[in-house]
């Protein structure tokens, strides 16, 4: 198990890297919000704050963003203070490796950090779900050495750390014993996740909710953990309040004029956010399967998952796949922006991962075509990550018309949920019912293992 876990966690660390000097975009090496982070992390690093007002009037930023800087933020008060409107926990972790290496060391920071999610996640899958040990780990470090989980592990954005912290709030939620050793590391996890955005509190709540029902027999425990979750989140509304001027770090920023929950949408549109559901999945652009086509195995395999396993583990895992996905669906104000693909759902793709390796289980071809059909996604991220570091490509402008034979000729298969055309919504018809088969198909398929297997807790198909 340990070679196993330091496999997968050096080769996706290693895989990350590769793309460590490919540019967002022609004009900055990072762009969107990733220069803010840095920045803020500039500042905590040198002047142990988070006022970014004077890095931005010395333009401090042109080391990593060459042109003028969209500075997304105000002045708060009276002596020109000025903040991200970011929160601040992606800019603490990456301060010290900022002050050692820049924006490089920055980079080698979230990419160890991802390399630490696959062996995490490898970990969860073998020992919190009993996952076939040998298929799931090709499978998880196929998927983690592919799109978008490889493309966050250089890409500065909160998703890479919020996917560690998920996975280990869901390992230590899922001990056996009820110790308050990994309770405390649930905790953690827990509360650290709105501090790297306030979009992840669903996220966490799914966790305090799982961490809670283990407890659900123990009232001390109980009412300890209720006052812990209550003290977190009033400091944490509290610390916002008085740091940023609002309940959230969007008071801060120039983007909302209308108030801070403007980040929703001005004039959010719910019912056809809907499309979404599908749409983060089969767009020609941003859907995740355009990139990575094994991702289309995960509606089939968490409705097997669903089906089969009834067991807190699964439940918990299934819920935050769930909650992650609606999250992007309906809340996000879009699925399509000024990012990588697949930016809302990262964080809840390695219990996507862990979902697949077990439907899959230990069946040699099902696990061969699986990694084959994944690592099409490596093949093309590497030659996108090899365009965008010699200025052929932009990670976050033409991205999607990287050189790749393969995923041309698989996009030309999807819709563009951006143009939405007639022939866009037939294809989408087409896939949903495609989808919808699969789903039913596993579903009736799906039991437990027979008694006496290795692994009994494994998802069988046959």
């Amino acid at each position: 198990m340990r070679t196993r876990l330091l496999i997968v966690g050096l080769l996706t660390f290693g895989v990350s890297l590769l793309a460590i000097d490919a540019r967002s975009t022609y004009g900055a090496r990072v762009s969107s919000d990733e220069p803010q982070y840095l920045l803020t992390a500039m500042s905590l690093a040198e002047d142990l704050d988070l006022d970014i007002s004077d890095e931005l009037a010395d333009q401090r930023y042109r080391v990593f963003h060459e042109v003028g800087l969209n500075q997304q933020t105000l002045a708060l008060n009276n002596s020109g203070q000025q903040l991200s409107p970011h929160d601040p926990l992606l800019p603490i972790i990456l301060a010290g490796p900022y002050a050692i290496g820049g924006w490089a060391g920055a980079k080698v920071a979230l990419s160890a950090i991802m390399g630490a999610t696959a062996a995490l996640t490898l970990f969860a899958a073998a020992r919190r779900l009993g996952a076939p040990l040998a298929g799931a780990t090709w499978i998880v470090g196929a998927f983690f050495v592919a799109p978008p989980l490889t493309s966050y592990g250089t890409h500065i954005f909160p998703a890479g750390p919020a996917s560690m912290l998920l996975m280990l709030a869901f390992v230590a939620v899922c001990h056996e014993r009820r110790t308050r050793g990994w309770d405390a590391v649930a905790l953690v996890a827990i509360v650290a996740l709105p501090w790297l955005s306030v979009k992840y509190v669903p996220h966490a709540a799914v966790m305090a909710a799982g961490l809670a029902w283990k407890h659900r027999h123990a009232r001390c425990r109980l009412a300890e953990l209720a006052a812990v979750f209550a003290l977190a989140g009033a400091s944490y509304l509290a610390l916002h309040r008085g740091i940023y001027g609002g309940w959230t770090v969007y008071a801060a920023g120039d983007h909302f004029a209308g108030g801070e929950f403007e980040v929703v949408g001005r004039r959010p549109r719910f019912l056809p956010r809907s499309r979404r559901l599908i749409g983060l999945l089969i767009d020609a652009q941003f859907g995740i399967a355009a990139w990575t086509p094994s991702f289309l195995l995960m509606p089939p395999a968490i409705a097997a998952l669903a089906r089969v396993r009834r067991d807190f583990a699964a439940v918990l895992a299934c819920s935050v796949v769930v909650v992650g996905w609606a999250m992007a669906t309906w809340v996000a104000a879009t699925m399509h922006g000024w990012w990588w693909p697949g930016r809302q759902i990262t964080p809840v793709l390695p219990f996507v991962a862990i979902g697949i390796a077990m439907w899959v289980g230990d069946r040699g071809r099902a696990v061969a075509a699986t990694v084959a059909a994944t690592l099409l996604g490596t093949a093309t991220w590497l030659i996108l990550a090899w365009e965008a570091s010699t200025g052929r490509r932009a990670l976050i402008v033409d991205f999607y018309e990287t050189a790749s034979p393969w995923f041309q000729a698989w996009r030309a298969l999807l819709p563009d949920h951006q143009r939405f055309g007639v022939w866009d919504s037939v294809l989408t018809l087409v896939w949903l019912a495609i989808v919808g088969a699969s789903v039913y198909a596993a579903w009736r398929r799906a039991a437990p293992r027979p008694a006496g297997t290795d692994q009994p807790n494994a998802v069988s198909v046959s």
